[in-house]
């Protein structure tokens, strides 16, 4: 089948075999638009299976359906290719399907026969969702492509292949420079917030990362513990127990941070979150990671009955694990208290990687009316991680009170040295 079609110079990586293909940058490149027509007419040529993914997916309409839709009906191709409601499938046997990463590791490992994965918005996918799905796309000859406008530097997508691409990548950056049909409507957009930001347009347009998030809530703290090199290898000490913290969720997540009390210092050696498991997913987790635990500080909401009769209180304690249900606390004063011990905190900058990432995206909320900042945070995908963090935050300040009451007991002295 012969399908004439255009692409800007820098999308002709997409037709040379390549393990990654990475194409980041600013708005305006063509690159999803590029992506969606070159995996068509591959599609057309000779039957594959196309992954199309993104960290989140809660609905169809989260994902690049429409995109490849349009493309169809753009290069003619409504007689070989059926759009369906949750797929695209060709004539030939070509298939194209669509998935959330996070925490969605049985679906995804059912696409290991997939000679295409295609990452949009991939700027968001964390170090876990990676780890399952590099190992899933393994068949012979088989590619990864990856969209996205960069956020942080920091961020895991951009750490992992712009900063330290690995071999058989192709890495491009791509932007409205390079695309000859960069439409006018566009282009006054671009030059108003030229004028009107110019840090903003870098990022958007440029596609330079931000130095911080708009709105982050712990951007200083984060900044003054990477100059102070205290995002680093953080070593688990047997000889002290690890406490952890948990913020709660189904359809969101469960996080759990891990950490020790080392003299002054808060080792925080370990992150872990997921959604939609029951308590003894955790459970096995913990267990799994061969530490040995002191106390599970839960929020105040662990000591409701769930819908199998018991809390996750009673549950942990059933298995005998040590628990201290946290009091109540604003989310200002939680935040404030995180503010507090940030500079005595220490994070393993591998095990922490996702919950890091959550920290340095966890920002304020835009109120709609006025248009500035609220002083109510965000709730994305990044909260529960933060809420968890802040969790451990206040049980610092609980435990630093001489004869608090935990485990139905009396005690004083540190709150991680019990």
């Amino acid at each position: 089948m012969e399908i004439k079609a255009d692409f800007p110079d820098k999308l002709q990586c997409l037709f040379q075999p390549k393990r990654y293909k990475i194409l980041y940058g600013g708005r305006g490149g063509a690159k999803s638009w590029g992506v969606a027509r070159a995996l068509l007419i591959l599609g057309a040529k000779s039957p594959i299976r196309v992954l199309c993914a993104r960290e989140l997916q809660n609905s169809i309409r989260d994902s690049v359906i429409k995109l490849l839709g349009d493309q169809v009906r753009l290069l003619g191709l409504e007689e070989f290719y059926e759009v369906q409601a949750s797929a695209i499938k060709g004539k030939n046997g070509t298939e194209f399907g669509f998935e959330g990463l996070r925490h969605n590791v049985t679906r995804i490992k059912s696409w290991e026969g997939a000679d295409y994965c295609w990452i949009e918005e991939a700027q968001t996918v964390s170090k876990s969702s990676w780890a399952t799905l590099i190992p899933t796309v393994r068949k012979e000859k088989s590619e990864i492509w990856a969209t996205f406008n960069p956020d942080l530097e920091t961020d895991e997508t951009y750490t992992r292949f712009v900063l330290n691409t690995p071999p058989d990548a192709d890495c491009v950056k791509i932007g409205w420079q390079d695309n000859p049909w960069f439409p006018e409507v566009l282009a006054k957009e671009r030059d108003y917030l030229k004028t009107t930001d110019p840090d903003a347009y870098l990022n958007i347009w440029e596609g330079f990362c931000r130095q911080a998030l708009d709105g982050a809530i712990y951007a200083k703290q984060i900044r003054q513990a990477q100059e102070e090199n205290r995002v680093t290898k953080v070593h688990y000490d047997a000889s002290k127990p690890v406490n952890t913290f948990w913020d709660l969720g189904w359809a969101d997540n469960t996080s759990i941070w891990f950490a020790q009390s080392i003299g002054s210092e808060f080792r925080v050696i370990d992150f872990y979150q997921n959604n939609q498991q029951p308590v003894q997913h955790y459970l096995t987790i913990l267990q799994n990671k061969g530490y040995v635990y002191g106390t599970d500080y839960l929020p105040h909401d662990a000591v409701a009955k769930s819908m199998v009769g018991r809390s996750v209180e009673e549950i942990l304690r059933s298995m005998g694990r040590t628990v201290s249900i946290l009091p109540k606390a604003g989310i200002s004063e939680g935040i404030e208290a995180a503010r507090t011990i940030f500079n005595r905190c220490w994070f393993d900058e591998g095990r922490c990687q996702d919950g890091l990432q959550a920290l340095r995206h966890y920002r304020y909320d835009v109120d709609p009316d006025t248009g500035l900042f609220s002083k109510k945070p965000l709730h994305d995908i990044h909260s529960h991680a933060a809420d968890a963090f802040r969790y451990l935050a206040i049980a610092i300040q609980e435990d630093s009170k001489p004869f608090k009451m935990a485990v139905g007991q009396d005690f004083g002295g540190s709150w991680m040295g019990r």
